[in-house]
């Protein structure tokens, strides 16, 4: 493994996601977590380290694993990995959070929407990198 795009492609992902978290949850979603403030933490921004750290470790980890099974498709592939892993993480992440707690099912459908592109956009960055190898 290429150690040096490794490292590349994790940090361009990482920065991918922190910006479209941004934008998502920011702007988007912003105006319903107004709506339904009650439900979250009082000290949830002190805790916001936390989610910085699992996004630079779920970056590495989304990087490492598409690097070991890179086959030099180009952007499809990334597009491919993107989506699959997408669907992975986000029909549990979301419609579990909708099980657990009283939040809609439109806000956990956006979740899974916004999340399976979230991962699709990255896999386009992994693969972006990965192909002047």
């Amino acid at each position: 493994m290429n150690v040096k795009k490794f490292f590349i492609a994790s940090l361009a992902v990482f920065i991918a996601f922190q910006i479209m978290d941004m934008i998502i949850h920011g702007a988007i979603l912003g105006p319903t977590y107004q709506l339904l403030s009650n439900l979250w933490r009082p000290d949830m921004m002190d805790k916001m380290w936390i989610m910085h750290l699992t996004s630079a470790i779920l970056s590495f980890l989304f990087v490492y694993i598409f690097a070991r099974g890179y086959e030099g498709k180009g952007l499809c592939e990334g597009l491919r990995y993107g989506f699959l892993i997408g669907i992975l993480m986000n029909v549990v992440g979301a419609f579990n959070q909708h099980a657990i707690y009283p939040v809609p099912l439109s806000l956990s459908i956006q979740w899974f929407i916004y999340g399976v592109i979230e991962f699709m956009v990255c896999g386009m960055v992994a693969s972006l990198i990965y192909k002047t190898e």
